[in-house]
């Protein structure tokens, strides 16, 4: 099976109304949103389900609402990537990955993260992590080269297309996006930053590895302070 010509088809067939539903419903790109609107209480707890980088029982967890086709997400991969090289050995911080294809302005990107998505299902995490990487590195890829690319993250590309023609990750990714909206992520990337029994900071844009480390610290002095009562 010819992988180039069978994704574009599948999504031009499969895609359309989910596209335009989602369409709809999300907004421009942008460093900054405001005015925020939302409630961050209703961040969905992180699961098996996720795409999880470094330990999942890690104390401090970033869950980042991210877009494949956003500029300011491939760079933000770099200080996320950065972190998780300081704190990912240690078990101190996991890195958590949702989708938040802005359409309205990267008509593609719920197309991707579909791609993305079915990477995951049909050969694993480590896939997942590899294809997005892979995403980001050639930002916007053409569906075109979805074949392509899944080959190289260590997936059948024959099995990525059957699987986006099936429609089965439409619900993950229609969930991801829908949590995203309910906390109030209007732009891209969005992070939020967990640490049990504090309260959530929002990273509402691509901000430095200095900005978000300093968070980090914080967030683990907290969990230490708690662990020792």
């Amino acid at each position: 099976m010819k992988t180039g010509i069978v994704i574009p088809m599948v999504i031009l067939l499969g895609g359309a109304l989910v596209a335009f539903a989602v369409y709809t419903t999300t907004v421009s790109n942008t460093r900054n949103t405001s005015p925020i609107t939302g409630n961050i209480s209703f961040v969905r707890p992180v699961s098996v389900q996720d795409h999880i980088l470094g330990d999942p029982n890690a104390p401090v967890k970033l869950i980042e609402y991210s877009d494949f086709d956003c500029h300011y997400c491939g760079v933000f991969q770099h200080t996320l990537q950065r972190i998780m090289h300081d704190y990912g050995p240690t078990g101190e911080v996991a890195w958590v990955f949702r989708e938040f294809p802005l359409v309205k302005t990267h008509p593609n990107s719920l197309a991707t993260a579909r791609a993305a998505e079915c990477v995951a299902k049909t050969a694993g995490n480590n896939a997942f992590w590899k294809f997005a990487n892979l995403m980001f590195i050639n930002q916007p890829v053409n569906p075109i080269n979805f074949g392509q690319y899944a080959t190289q993250a260590g997936a059948n590309p024959t099995a990525v297309a059957t699987c986006i023609m099936n429609g089965s990750v439409n619900a993950r990714v229609a969930s991801d996006i829908a949590n995203a909206l309910k906390i109030g992520a209007r732009g891209t990337p969005y992070t939020v930053i967990l640490e049990d029994g504090a309260t959530p900071v929002i990273v509402n844009a691509a901000y430095p590895y200095a900005y978000i480390k300093q968070e980090i610290n914080t967030a683990l002095a907290i969990a230490s302070s708690s662990s020792n009562r």
